[in-house]
């Protein structure tokens, strides 16, 4: 047990032990439901009774459409819900939401919150909250992804949550994850939030308090009264204060330039990013300007060598335009596209592009994906062309790859929970690089948003055309001090992910 000072032990002594019931007997969850060990209750013996001690970086705060760092993040799993969350295995469950109503045509969404719902306040958690936060979200660097396809975000008469979009999305709850703020917080460093902790400040520092108020019930991945927070300095620091003692659980970015390696006797957890490595195509080019030689281009590309020796395992091979844990991910389709370098050399030159030169487009800015680059024009070139890298960085990037100043390009985005596709292919998409926008290839995204059963067709249009040649999707590496947590499962963007079976 580590060593705290005297006047922190004071205030956990304090806290009420006092805690929620458990009671899963009516809960059925979505999809393949959650796994058995993951609902398990906290018995005697697990974090209740333990000293945790996280980090938090104070002045980037924890407004979680301000703060993107990935450091803070997951303290907002304990801080905030949303209306719905998501686990692990992509399996939405209603959390503030009360009632969820589609239209008949699933354009128009209706939503109740909790009775129940209570901020750390006391005050209760309205449809107003909800539809403030969700606008604010929408206009977030973090979220905005995610608001592709709604219209508007609105109160009824009624006061109900009303969600409009522009197409049929049958899996609009699993957008709807977003942590839901006071609405006279929404722009604050530190609001309050529904869930199972509050931030508390002191002069011996920050730490996370307990409810003894909280409305609903869970089975906790932690449950200890009080959380102590240090305080981080930098990357270097929290791995430092991790492997000497200090800290139980630290979250690291392999794919970032800041990234340093732990080298400590620590249980490791695997956490999604949502992060999406891939190749993109200038439509108009001389070597890929025709579908069966782009489509071929997956057949260059070892995923696996690249997530060993770039991402030091810390990525998932991807071979379609999902991710593989993901249900929009059909393991049968994506097995038809992977590595096969001889597959590759047999279409170059029957394409007659043998020797061809291509040019490869790279931000310079992102070192990690820049050594990526240098490999994957090995292998290109292993496949009988040419390669020219093209490395810049800042604003000489952004108008390079706006101006079609490549062949072929590798590219980095955030994808939204549901794998939508549509901002590659739509007139003036934010990701349409190189020509890509295809108003056959936007129309079968929609059909995917009406339906999952249509992301495979959609996944195979853009591999057999060489829409997008996926490399891989990155993840956060979650170190924790052996036996603090026993069966963690952290969920992208809900590391501390819990039911309360409703």
């Amino acid at each position: 047990m580590k060593r705290l000072i005297s006047i922190f032990l004071a205030v956990c002594l304090l806290l009420s032990l006092a805690g929620c019931s458990y009671d899963y007997s009516d809960y059925i969850p979505t999809g393949g439901g959650l796994a058995d060990d993951a609902q398990k209750p906290t018995e005697p013996g697990g974090t209740d009774d333990k000293i945790i001690t996280l980090t938090l970086y104070k002045e980037k705060g924890l407004n979680p459409y301000l703060c993107t760092d990935f450091v803070n993040r997951p303290l907002m799993s304990l801080l905030y819900q949303g209306l719905f969350a998501t686990n692990s295995r992509y399996e939405t469950e209603p959390i503030l939401c009360g009632s969820y109503s589609p239209s008949g045509d699933y354009k128009t969404h209706t939503f109740t919150v909790d009775p129940k719902a209570t901020f750390s306040d006391g005050t209760l958690v309205t449809a107003a909250d909800a539809v403030a936060s969700l606008n604010a979200a929408k206009e977030s660097a973090y979220y905005k992804g995610r608001f592709l396809h709604i219209t508007a975000i609105t109160l009824s008469s009624s006061g109900e949550i009303v969600i409009t979009t522009d197409t049929e999305m049958r899996d609009l709850p699993i957008l709807l994850d977003i942590p839901i703020l006071p609405s006279a917080q929404l722009s604050e460093n530190f609001p309050i939030g529904s869930g199972p902790y509050i931030l508390e400040d002191t002069v011996v520092g920050p730490y996370l308090k307990k409810r003894t108020n909280w409305w609903c019930n869970a089975a906790l991945q932690i449950s200890t009264p009080a959380i102590p927070l240090l305080e981080a300095t930098s990357v270097a620091g929290i791995r430092d204060d991790f492997q000497f003692g200090k800290l139980d659980f630290a979250i690291t970015d392999p794919s970032s330039d800041k990234y340093v390696d732990y080298r400590s006797d620590a249980e490791l957890w695997n956490c999604e990013s949502g992060l999406f490595l891939y190749i993109g195509c200038n439509q108009d080019s001389a070597v890929f300007d025709r579908p069966e030689i782009r489509s071929a281009l997956t057949y260059a590309i070892d995923r696996n060598r690249l997530v060993t020796k770039f991402y030091s395992g810390f990525a998932e091979s991807a071979t379609l335009p999902a991710s593989p844990h993901s249900p929009y991910y059909n393991k049968a389709l994506a097995a038809k596209y992977g590595y096969d370098a001889d597959k590759f050399k047999e279409a170059v030159t029957a394409a007659g592009k043998e020797g061809s030169t291509v040019v490869l487009l790279v931000n310079s800015d992102d070192s990690l994906r820049l050594r990526a680059a240098r490999a994957v024009a090995d292998m290109l070139r292993n496949g009988g062309l040419q390669v020219e890298m093209k490395e810049l960085g800042g604003s000489a990037y952004e108008n390079a790859i706006k101006r079609r100043e490549f062949d072929i390009y590798l590219g980095k985005t955030r994808l939204s929970p549901n794998m939508d596709l549509s901002a590659f292919f739509y007139t003036w998409g934010e990701l349409s690089y190189g020509g890509l926008d295809d108003v056959a290839a936007y129309t079968l995204c929609l059909d995917a948003l009406a339906d999952e059963g249509n992301y495979y067709n959609l996944h195979r249009t853009v591999m057999d055309q060489g829409l997008l040649c996926p490399v891989l999707f990155c993840n956060y590496a979650v170190y924790t001090n052996r036996g603090v947590f026993e069966n963690l499962s952290p969920a992208r963007d809900n590391v501390f992910c819990y039911s309360i079976g409703k």
